[in-house]
């Protein structure tokens, strides 16, 4: 009789190999936790050197060439920006983009701000001319994009890129980098300054 021995000989093999086990009868593992974040701002990398704001005037910061390179024809505006405790502030408007530039001077708090879980934003970290750039995102915000840049101890330079209401929606990628061409024209010329 060989069907017993083969039954033997299958019941054998059937020991040794691995049964899937059944979804119904397990439970599925718990999600992973959510990421920790803390309270508590981070410690921004070292800046090659202070660079305070203090009698910057934040419309002298652009040159005509670099304005025209950004494609920020119209004049510059001053203004105080209440949201940054009053910071010195000025707002170029291109007509040729219908994007809008605005650079703040902020005295009253460091670029670290970004990075509590307070301010309720989506940030990335990166560098211009060696000090510590934060890309910032409002969540739900997407006509707007902000670089802040860290200038000194209880300071920082904050440059907004916004669509200026143009037909089409500009896309937050092409406002950020708007945004990440001016800091940049705005911090060579603030080295050249100070």
């Amino acid at each position: 009789m060989r069907t017993p021995a083969l039954l033997i000989v299958a019941v054998a093999l059937a020991g040794c190999t691995a049964v899937p086990q059944q979804s119904s009868l397990t439970t599925p593992p718990p999600p992973p936790p959510p990421a920790t974040t803390s309270a508590t701002p981070l410690d921004l990398p070292p800046r090659p050197r202070a660079v305070p704001l203090d009698e910057v005037d934040p419309c002298a910061l652009l040159t005509a060439d670099q304005r025209t390179s950004l494609s920020l024809d119209n004049p510059p505006g001053a203004y105080v920006e209440p949201s940054f405790g009053s910071a010195r502030a000025c707002t170029i408007r291109s007509t040729t983009s219908g994007n809008v530039a605005r650079i703040a001077l902020v005295v009253v708090s460091g670029a670290d701000v970004w990075l509590s879980e307070n301010a309720q934003v989506d940030y990335t970290l990166g560098t211009i001319e060696g000090f510590t750039a934060i890309t910032v995102r409002t969540p739900d915000v997407h006509d707007v994009c902000n670089v802040e840049i860290d200038v000194a101890d209880g300071q920082f330079v904050d440059v907004m890129f916004r669509d200026g209401g143009n037909s089409t929606a500009v896309q937050q990628d092409h406002l950020c980098l708007g945004a990440q061409r001016v800091a940049e024209a705005v911090m060579a010329s603030l080295l050249q300054k100070r």
